[in-house]
């Protein structure tokens, strides 16, 4: 198939270091590329593909602080797009609402999947401006606030089989991963692990839109003895810090419509003790690769109960539900149904 992957602006593909959506289009577009496709990458111009790139603005918006209005270059993104759209079997866009309006009006098949949250009341009032549009969603969680949209297909993430691994090294600590903001529970690892009496690793990004919230409520936190703060890690750090840990901390606050770090902590064999928010309960699977909890008591019983779990068992349930080869065919069934009302059309004609 001729298949159009269309990123986020703000990082590169697979991005340097924090970077969810970018980093699932990276891990699809690889895959369809293994599997004998034909992919166009839109995305920023230092990105690093297999697939054909077609650089929409020189470099990710988080690198050019010249940048005053990024919406104009979605917009100059999407007009490019429409140019072009004939060239491909599917259109596939990871970029929110931005593609709606234009492309429900041309006939190339398309589809969206949203990586965010839903539970917005100005998403309800665009979404269902285009009932026909058809969406995937990241976890059934995340369809909750706006059910009524034409959602088409769950498809949980998945990730390079090889990319993160178990390493073979002593476990030393809890983990915590990601990026620091309220809703992600970074007080709530600390306290929990203090009261496990562990240390706790923090590798975390901190954006410019959490920084007083990082200096004023979490930096005074970091001076306890059993806190290391780190600071953002890449992928070829992620092995070592996760493997050595017991488990990975994910104490969330709010309606998480996936949580990559997940499947990431169960590459490298490692557990996670997530609440019970969001997609948790789709992702994790209690008792086998790690434990859901609802509330901080509960985690730090979670804590004791680590040596029932096996970390082969905890690596072998990522092989079989979060490889990226699982999530890439799942879009290629997608996108054979979506094709179909097209080719179907063209053989009338043609008859």
């Amino acid at each position: 198939m001729r298949i159009a992957q269309v990123s986020p602006l703000f990082e590169a593909v697979p991005p340097k270091l924090y970077g969810g959506t970018e980093r699932v289009v990276y891990s699809l577009t690889e895959e369809l590329v293994a599997m004998g496709h034909d992919v166009t990458l839109f995305a920023s111009g230092d990105s690093v593909t297999s697939a054909t790139l077609a650089p929409m603005r020189r470099e990710a918006l988080r690198l050019d602080p010249t940048v005053i209005d990024w919406i104009a270059s979605y917009m100059r993104m999407i007009e490019l797009i429409y140019r072009r759209a004939d060239e491909f079997d599917i259109l596939h866009f990871h970029i929110d609402y931005f593609p709606l309006a234009l492309f429900s009006r041309q006939r190339t098949p398309f589809l969206t999947t949203l990586h965010g949250r839903l539970d917005l009341p100005e998403f309800k009032e665009v979404y269902e401006l285009y009932p026909d549009a058809p969406f995937v969603s990241i976890s059934n969680s995340q369809r909750k606030p706006i059910p009524r949209m034409n959602w088409v297909r769950t498809v949980l993430h998945g990730m390079p089989a090889t990319l993160l691994t178990p390493q073979p090294v002593q476990q030393s600590y809890l983990a915590f991963l990601g990026r620091i903001s309220p809703e992600k529970g970074i007080d709530k690892a600390i306290r929990i692990a203090g009261r496990a009496g562990m240390k706790l690793k923090i590798a975390a990004k901190v954006d410019n839109a959490d920084k007083k919230y990082f200096d004023t409520e979490i930096k005074p936190l970091l001076s306890q003895g059993h806190v290391e703060f780190i600071g953002e890690i890449d992928d070829s750090q992620k092995p070592a810090f996760l493997s050595g840990a017991h488990a990975l901390l994910f104490p969330i606050d709010w309606p998480e419509p996936f949580g990559l770090v997940m499947i990431e902590s169960m590459a490298c064999g490692t557990p996670v003790i997530a609440f019970n928010r969001g997609s948790v309960p789709e992702v994790m699977d209690d008792g086998l690769t790690g434990f859901i909890v609802n509330s901080e008591d509960e985690a730090v019983a979670a804590i004791d109960r680590l040596g029932e779990l096996d970390r082969a068992r905890v690596r072998l349930q990522f092989d079989r539900r979060f490889t990226a080869r699982r999530m890439a065919q799942d879009y290629l069934d997608l996108y054979g149904e979506l094709c179909q009302p097209v080719a179907a059309r063209l053989r009338a004609v043609a008859g």
